[in-house]
């Protein structure tokens, strides 16, 4: 006999103990997203398809972007143009939701990621345009890279 089983002989077959967080008196005020953050904005690429952007990043977000773009999160060795590659594919990372390339979607972060990682330098240009366009709309504190 286990542990468990001598406790439900000893509560009657009910489990014991509280059965709720109020019970325990813990009071979770649960954060509502914010209706901004989940709102979608599309952008044409052109011949590079549409991206589906988020038009919202939370405060995490924002802070982990700002330590980025000022290299607290890379190497010594790291290189401007390394630091500023970084956060381009870091806004991509963070805002991209959808990317669709002649009817054909992409979704999914990995997924995303993984086509972002072979475009084109063409590509990389349109969508760093994007990007920089998105920003200035929908998120002017936040700095384009």
């Amino acid at each position: 006999m286990g542990k468990r089983a001598r406790r439900r002989d000893r509560s009657g077959g009910k489990t014991p103990g509280p059965t709720s967080f109020a019970d325990l008196g813990i009071d979770l005020d649960l954060d509502v997203p914010d209706p901004d953050a989940l709102a979608e904005a599309a952008r044409d690429l052109g011949e590079h398809g549409v991206l589906v952007l988020r038009t919202g990043m939370s405060p995490g977000t924002r802070a982990e972007y700002e330590a980025l773009r000022k290299g607290q999160r890379s190497t010594a060795a790291s290189t401007q143009e390394d630091r500023w590659a970084r956060a381009v594919e870091f806004l991509f990372e963070r805002l991209v939701v959808r990317w669709e390339i002649a009817g054909v979607a992409t979704t999914g972060a990995k997924d995303l990621l993984r086509r972002y990682r072979v475009t084109t330098p063409t590509e990389r240009a349109a969508i760093r345009d994007a990007l920089r366009d998105h920003l200035a709309e929908h998120l002017p504190e936040v700095p384009a890279p």
